[in-house]
């Protein structure tokens, strides 16, 4: 069974059915935003010290005052070919996640490949698939065309040419800061054992203020890089091999090489490769924010607005998802958060406004097997297990009894 989910005939309709525990918090960040976001940071300087001008770096207030290049940065001329409504190079998009995720796709099926992302793979052969990428061509990687080393690199380029980092720069001093949090011994000193649960929530809340479509490419990242490091007795890529391969493409500011971070160097390191060993658990609001939001909306039965109503629909996509992935961890599976991180992008691409680009991309999940399906769209036997579940979730759509608190 996909969703763990019993429907009975009995049950009466003004029975409360919460699907997902984290709604609440979706609803509390869609419709008070600077509610949302005064918690989470009234949250974070809790855990961490920030001083001034850092914490208001954080919150977007002030210039950023980040590490700057102290020698001469060259790029190869393979990455500073920049095109016209392509996606490398340009900022993070949607479309650009529906692109990419077809590397994405191709890589988890390869991750027995020794030393990948670390060996390099053929600029010719990367060329050409950049150049379809940027035509938004949806690319046969099973056509034994291009190899897994063509594509891990591809992937990197493509994160490393982002604006600016995929963890954002207004992030950088708060990921040094959570990299430093240690346990304190018997008398309160510091000691130099990481203190991975205050880390843990620290990254959880970070990770809630970044914007939409940096959260769902790192879900999608970050489970991969996971999956990848399970494997390392095949492909020799532990976590922190694997830190040390993507560091320089989503952490670290722009413009800048190793020297210029210096003492910093092993805490964006470690920091990465911690993002990776825990990326399971980085993605779920902590209890007291749940709990915070729901009591917001304690007088709140049923959604109000068409907006609420598609945020309501959102909520329960992903509370099904959770079911599924409750059962999977049962049978030995470990895909929820590459669902996860696709399902938020195909909701977000479902309320866009009706347009040429939205079909596209509507398009493009449905090639790729995307968890959320249209029910008009023919089923393909090699995605059965996808489709089925995006058809359930419709399913569960009509049910009247689906109320909140």
């Amino acid at each position: 069974m996909l969703c763990n989910i019993i429907i009975s005939q009995e049950m009466h309709q003004t029975q409360p059915v919460i699907f997902n525990p984290d709604f609440f918090v979706e609803k509390l960040r869609h419709e008070r935003p600077q509610v949302f976001t005064e918690l989470l940071l009234s949250n974070i300087t809790r855990l961490i010290d920030l001083p001034g001008a850092e914490f208001s770096q954080l919150q977007g207030e002030a210039d950023l005052k980040l590490p700057v290049s102290t020698g001469f940065l060259r790029l190869p001329s393979f990455l500073k070919r920049k095109e016209k409504g392509v996606i490398f190079g340009a900022p993070l998009t949607e479309e650009g996640i529906a692109q990419i995720y077809q590397l994405i796709e191709y890589l988890g099926k390869n991750l027995h490949v020794e030393g990948l992302f670390r060996v390099p793979g053929n600029s010719i052969r990367q060329q050409a698939l950049r150049e379809m990428l940027n035509g938004g061509a949806d690319i046969d990687l099973e056509s034994g065309d291009y190899y897994p080393h063509d594509v891990a690199t591809l992937l990197k380029i493509f994160l490393g040419e982002l604006p600016e980092p995929l963890l954002t720069h207004r992030h950088y001093h708060a990921h040094l800061k959570i990299a430093e949090m240690t346990l304190l011994d018997e008398k309160g000193n510091k000691t130099c054992v990481p203190n991975k649960e205050r880390q843990i929530e620290a990254l959880q809340l970070l990770f809630m203020l970044l914007p939409p479509a940096n959260r769902a490419l790192l879900k999608l990242l970050l489970d991969l890089l996971y999956q990848t490091a399970k494997q390392q007795d095949k492909n020799k890529m532990s976590a922190f091999n694997l830190a040390l391969m993507f560091a320089p493409h989503i952490i670290w500011p722009k413009n800048v090489t190793a020297n210029d971070l210096q003492d910093n160097l092993n805490k964006l390191n470690n920091g990465i490769a911690f993002l990776i060993k825990h990326s399971q658990k980085l993605f779920r609001a902590p209890p007291y924010i749940k709990d915070h939001a729901r009591m917001l909306f304690a007088g709140s039965n049923t959604p109000q607005s068409k907006d609420d109503m598609a945020l309501y629909t959102g909520a329960v996509s992903r509370g099904l998802l959770s079911s599924k992935r409750n059962s999977d961890e049962q049978c030995g599976g470990e895909q929820q958060h590459t669902h996860e991180a696709l399902r938020d992008l195909f909701i977000h691409v479902s309320h866009m406004p009706e347009s040429a680009k939205k079909k596209k991309l509507i398009r493009q999940f449905n090639k790729q097997g995307t968890p959320v399906r249209e029910l008009s769209k023919p089923s393909n036997p090699k995605h059965s297990r996808s489709r089925s579940f995006g058809g359930l979730i419709k399913v569960c759509f009509s049910f009247k009894f689906m109320q909140l608190y």
